[in-house]
This record gives structure tokens, C-alpha cells and sequence, in this order.
């Protein structure tokens, strides 16, 4: 495991320290990079930090980076626990307060988007900028084949499985690097490796209200690929009308990991848009 999860952090052509810290009682591992105001990255529901090899490198250029392996994913802890949405901003806020960070960026993709969102609404002190990336929580739902393709994936972990769901998380399969695959079966395949997906049961991503939304004040990016097939782009479109100081860009030729299908036009964008 240790070597398709070093082989990801070789891709990312900085100098990529990796560290663990206690999260309340929750053993977190992260990957940090760079110097400066910090940006939190949270990966979606699978594998974990290294999620983001296409990004760190050209972020860390900036920022402090600062990815961890959210608690049931990755190296981090995976206890027995509901899974749900404030059981995640919880570890997070625990998460910024045991690397002394008083505010960050907060850049969540997929369920980290849910994640972030939750954070954002329940401590916006903390967050300075918000970006989502194919967010959950905004209304969209994977449709019959891609909840298939998720659930066996999850269920029976494999090479076939996880590679299969590839082809609905990717607008071009090619784009993904074969030792994020393998590293995130064997993620599944560790102890407690299925417990965020089955006693979750989704609940992480269920639908925040418009009146919530509206509360958010932090400027916020929403990037969204227009191939996605797990969450659809018009969810997307209508957050970014329901969020006050938030903006859409919408990545062609791009699905559910746009980060992953089209790098430099992610990295370009994130980074713009923290700098200004």
C-alpha cells in the first residue's frame, strides 16, 4: 500500500512532508506542502490526501497546502461512527485546532465538498475563502448505474470494480493514475476501510437547505465538470445562484473528478481565484 500511495506523492513534484496528528481521539495523517496562508484540501468518499496528486504541486507554489486523510479514509483512523455530517465538520474543526490554524481556505471535492459546506455554515469564522469541487450536499444524487458502480466497488473492492466506477467518475478513464486505484482498493480492503461508506450510508452528502446556503458569506468558488454522471452540473448552477458572493466555472471535458480530467485547468482556476 505504502508504495502506490508514495508513487502518487512522487507525481506531485514538490517537497511533500507527511505527518500525523491527534484529531480529538482521532489518529489523522496529512500531507503539507509549501508556506503560507493555509488551504485545507478535502478528498471525496475514497482512497484519501493523495486524491490530490494533480493539485498540491502547483497550489504548494502559493500556499501552505495542507491535505489529510479525512477520518475513515487513507492512513487516518477508522473507527465505528455514524459517518454523518457533523461527525465530519467535528473531526475537521478538531483537525484545525491541532495544527493551530486560526483560518484557512477550505477547498472540498465531492463529499469533502459536503464537508466543507457544513464547516462553512457552522463555523465561518474559520474559513476565508470556500471552494467546491463537484460538491455534495447540494442536491444531486448518483443515478441507477454510477450508484451500482459505487456500490460494488465498496461492497467487493477490487482492480475490476474500482476501475469500472472509473468510467463514471471520469470524463476520459486514461486520465487517472492506475496507483490511485490500486491505492484505493487497498484502502477499502484495511480494517474498518468500508465503515465511512457502510454506516454512512450517504448521510455526509444529504441535501443542505436553500436557507442555509444563503448563509454563507465567504467568497466561493463552485467548479463543476460538465461530464459529471454522479452529480449533475445543474446542481452546481443552482447553488451558485443560492450562495451569496459565490461563482460557477464549469470545466469541458471533465467528469465527477475534474481535478483529476483536466489539471491545468483546475489548478489555474483554484489558484486564481485563492490569490485574488
Amino acid at each position: 500500500m505504502a508504495n502506490y500511495r508514495q508513487a502518487l506523492i512522487d507525481k506531485m513534484e514538490c517537497n511533500v512532508e507527511q505527518s500525523e496528528v491527534l484529531s480529538g481521539k482521532i489518529k489523522t495523517a496529512y500531507l503539507t506542502s509549501g508556506q503560507g496562508f493555509p488551504v485545507i484540501l478535502l478528498h471525496g468518499g475514497g482512497a484519501g490526501a493523495v486524491t490530490w496528486y494533480p493539485s498540491i504541486g502547483g497550489i504548494s507554489k502559493k500556499f501552505r497546502v495542507i491535505a489529510p486523510d479525512i477520518v475513515g479514509y487513507g492512513e487516518s483512523d477508522k473507527p465505528n461512527a455514524d459517518y454523518d455530517r457533523p461527525y465530519f465538520t467535528s473531526w475537521l474543526k478538531d483537525f484545525l485546532i491541532a495544527m493551530d490554524i486560526k483560518k484557512a481556505h477550505i477547498v472540498g471535492l465531492s463529499q469533502g465538498g459536503a464537508i466543507a459546506l457544513g464547516f462553512a455554515i457552522e463555523n465561518p469564522d474559520l474559513v476565508e475563502k470556500l471552494v467546491l469541487v463537484n460538491s455534495g450536499a447540494l442536491g444531486a444524487q448518483p443515478t441507477f448505474k454510477p450508484f451500482l458502480a459505487m456500490l460494488w466497488m465498496n461492497v467487493f473492492p477490487s482492480i475490476i470494480s474500482n476501475r469500472f466506477t472509473s468510467r463514471y467518475l471520469l470524463s476520459n478513464t486514461e486520465h487517472r493514475d492506475l496507483n490511485h486505484i490500486y491505492y484505493s482498493v487497498e484502502v477499502l480492503k484495511k480494517l474498518g476501510g468500508k465503515n465511512a461508506f457502510s454506516q454512512g450510508r450517504g448521510a455526509a452528502v444529504s441535501v443542505i437547505s436553500e436557507e442555509l446556503l444563503r448563509q454563507i458569506k465567504n467568497s466561493t468558488l463552485i467548479i463543476w465538470g460538465e461530464d459529471d454522471n454522479f452529480f449533475s452540473i445543474e446542481h452546481g448552477v443552482s447553488a451558485s445562484q443560492v450562495i451569496p458572493n459565490a461563482k460557477l466555472l464549469r470545466i469541458k471535458d471533465a467528469g465527477h473528478l475534474s481535478l483529476i480530467d483536466q489539471p491545468e485547468v483546475f489548478n489555474k482556476a483554484l489558484i486564481k481565484f485563492l490569490n485574488a
